[in-house]
């Protein structure tokens, strides 16, 4: 298998400063949640780290060390939805970014796992937005911002859940954005292609038996068939799409989705 190289890092270009700010990212133990924890602390924000992974946590915080605000690590289950919707009170940014992924044919989908994935990737952030609401409501200031996925914006085969599941995430973004815009809360999406990730790389094998095809030719064919820029996203490049939202210079958009597809969804 033959993986695009990296692309250069990439610099904190946007300026934000969000010192007395609370934010909570979930999934911050893995590589897009750890990279939003660490810009957003790096601008000055308290983060509570939410994860189920407590090493990955622990070595967040250990990298942390050093940052403009601190990082609080949070070991929490998402499946534990009133746990979910109380560990966001108080907080005036919310990344909603954790996820799990199964390739497989729809006859052949576990329905307990499809629940697992709907409960994790809508029904907690359903949960963490509406325990997080009343602050921000409260301060007049707040950005909600979903880690969706291309698949938020299109289908692909044997990917139902996760399909499902994105597409529902778009769809709550845009209510809270309407409701959330007189009080000063925006909401929105960034919804990326495939990422450099341990949950990108666990699908090769998957996707390969689904398609029929060697594993090697997984990369090239299926995950960036469609994508003009033929590289994987960077977990910082999704990072800086979120820092930029909380800006005030981003204070008019909301209820959009931001694609960083390398032009997948120009097709």
């Amino acid at each position: 298998m033959t993986v695009p190289p990296a692309a250069n890092p990439v610099p904190h270009a946007v300026g934000l400063d969000l010192t007395g700010r609370t934010a909570l990212v979930t999934g911050a133990a893995g590589s897009i949640g750890r990279a939003c924890a660490l810009r957003l602390a790096a601008a000055g924000a308290k983060v509570r780290a939410v994860d189920r992974d407590a090493a990955g946590l622990d070595e967040l915080c250990e990298h942390a060390a050093g940052a403009a605000g601190a990082v609080e690590p949070q070991v929490l289950d998402l499946t534990d939805l009133a746990a979910a919707e109380h560990a966001a009170a108080g907080t005036d940014v919310l990344v909603n970014n954790a996820g799990l992924q199964l390739v497989r044919p729809i006859e052949d989908f576990p329905p307990e796992v499809f629940s697992t994935v709907l409960t994790v990737m809508l029904e907690a952030p359903f949960r963490l937005v509406r325990g997080a609401l009343p602050h921000m409501y409260g301060r007049g200031w707040g950005r909600v911002v979903n880690i969706s996925s291309v698949h938020g914006l299109r289908a692909s085969p044997f990917k139902s859940a996760y399909v499902a599941a994105k597409h529902g995430l778009e769809g709550l973004s845009k209510v809270a954005a309407l409701e959330g815009a007189r009080h000063g809360v925006t909401s929105n999406c960034v919804s990326p292609g495939y990422v450099r990730t341990p949950l990108v790389e666990r699908q090769i094998a998957d996707q390969a038996a689904a398609h029929g095809i060697p594993p090697e030719r997984v990369v090239s064919e299926i995950m960036l068939a469609d994508s003009a820029l033929k590289r994987l996203v960077e977990p910082d490049e999704v990072a800086e799409a979120v820092a930029y939202l909380c800006t005030p210079q981003a204070s008019f958009i909301t209820g959009a989705s931001l694609p960083l597809d390398g032009g997948w969804t120009a097709h």
